[in-house]
């Protein structure tokens, strides 16, 4: 199961911080970090693909966007 990181509410650079400190950890392969603005969602994406992370899903729901996140 991936961890959830729950950044809606937010604004930059805190959900980017977030998802971030989540992929350093190093617990968990796959991240799904949730975010309510674009900005949020682009900064997050490129953010982890910064950081050797792919995109696998990027869903829209409830007003945000739900970003799937997998170690390559």
């Amino acid at each position: 199961m991936s961890t959830i990181v729950d950044a809606r509410g937010l604004s930059c650079p805190q959900p980017v911080i977030l998802a971030l400190n989540a992929i350093r950890t190093g617990k968990d392969s796959e991240l799904e970090v949730l975010v309510d603005t674009s900005t949020s969602r682009e900064n997050v994406s490129r953010a982890a693909m910064s950081q050797g992370w792919e995109i696998v899903s990027l869903k829209e729901e409830g007003g945000g966007f739900r970003i799937g996140i997998r170690k390559k």
